[in-house]
């Protein structure tokens, strides 16, 4: 009897897909990845595992635009027919998943990517339509948050098919404990042998509208103003690299941000468990992964009031909120954060333990496979 026959199609390479194809590698499947677009910049440093064959299409190659969909509608057919695949799992739900929803395939899998369906679907009437059509031909959709779940329902997905669980990190990687080789940067040696007990915010997300980072340069800005041992370390890249550069030096503050650009899988814990503070001012968000990295290294948080991030954070016990693109309250937070230092241990040990009991890789993966179950007995 043959294997089965895996397509997964997704928008780009990120960690997370570096995950997902590395656990389906595993389960005996044959397994062939499809990439929408490439988005000029390094999103996973990681390899694709051996057993991954990467099927090489018109798209991929650059950013997805609209105008190219007749052109990848056609040529992703082509695929379909010369591979002939027993199951697709594609996502993001308006691009990807839809993609495939047109071409009439089934069983479809529908992966939600979270901002997917908590913002794209009410951008415009047309993208509402295509959500609706991609739910109604999904044979299943998975999600990482009860967030995404009902918002999935609401769009006329059965309860039923939907599969729910938070992707989780790898929990031996990012492992709780301080770090005895702090990431100082070298223009805060000389600030930091004469300031008060430094304090560290680190920001990981990517430079783009969608995760606030704008709006954590505005309010570091602030908050720095009043409080001088605070130190930035603003991991990642974007779109908005020459905003957020502006904001820092028409403050005078660069010498008080660090810059790491992008920082490799195998290095990331040492950022995290060298910060005191992780902060995150996305818009939109499930189960947000580095979150999650960040509570698993042990580092309290203090994230925009969304939804999915609700889903984990109590306020007081593994970090704080703030009210979601409100720089003053943020910046009001920061300072806070700081005066509260001392609760920071206990709260990053609360962190710690709600990801060992929630976010563990290794247990949660396995509900993919329920989401593939439904497909196939449909």
């Amino acid at each position: 009897m043959s294997s089965v026959r895996i397509l997964y199609f997704t928008r780009d390479y990120t960690s997370h897909d570096y995950r997902f194809l590395t656990a389906l590698a595993k389960t005996g499947y044959e397994v062939h990845y499809l990439r929408l677009e490439s988005r000029g910049y390094p999103l996973e440093d990681r390899s694709l595992s051996p057993e991954i064959e990467q099927v090489h299409w018109a798209g991929g190659r650059g950013r997805f635009s609209w105008r190219d969909s007749p052109r990848l509608l056609g040529d992703l057919k082509r695929v379909i027919r010369i591979l002939k695949p027993d199951l697709i799992q594609a996502g993001p739900l308006q691009t990807a998943a839809f993609l495939v929803a047109l071409t009439g395939f089934r069983p479809l899998v529908s992966m939600s990517w979270g901002y997917d369906l908590l913002l794209d679907a009410d951008r415009n009437a047309f993208l509402r339509w295509a959500t609706r059509y991609t739910l109604r031909h999904s044979t299943a959709m998975i999600g990482d948050c009860n967030t995404i779940r009902q918002r999935a329902e609401g769009f006329g997905m059965p309860a039923e098919r939907i599969v729910t669980f938070p992707w989780g990190v790898d929990l031996q990687h990012f492992v709780y404990k301080r770090d005895q080789s702090p990431v100082i940067s070298d223009q805060w040696a000389a600030q930091d042998a004469e300031a008060r007990q430094p304090f560290t915010l680190l920001s990981t997300r990517g430079w783009e509208p969608i995760y606030g980072v704008e709006l954590i340069a505005r309010a570091y800005v602030q908050a720095a103003r009043q409080r001088p041992e605070l130190r930035l370390l603003m991991l990642g890249n974007g779109s908005q690299a020459p905003l957020i550069h502006r904001i820092f030096k028409d403050a005078e503050l660069e010498n008080r941000v660090s810059f790491p650009g992008h920082v490799g899988y195998t290095d990331l814990p040492r950022y995290y468990r060298s910060a005191d503070l992780y902060v995150s001012a996305s818009h939109s968000d499930g189960s947000s992964i580095s979150l999650l990295e960040a509570m698993a290294c042990g580092c309290p948080t203090l994230v925009s009031d969304i939804p999915g991030n609700r889903e984990w954070v109590t306020p007081g016990v593994q970090g704080w909120w703030f009210r979601d693109g409100d720089v003053n309250a943020l910046e009001q937070a920061v300072v806070h954060a700081v005066e509260e230092r001392s609760c920071l241990p206990e709260m990053g040990r609360a962190a710690r333990a709600l990801a060992e009991q929630r976010a563990d890789w290794d247990k949660n993966y396995p509900e993919l496979l329920k989401a593939y179950k439904i497909a196939f007995n449909s």
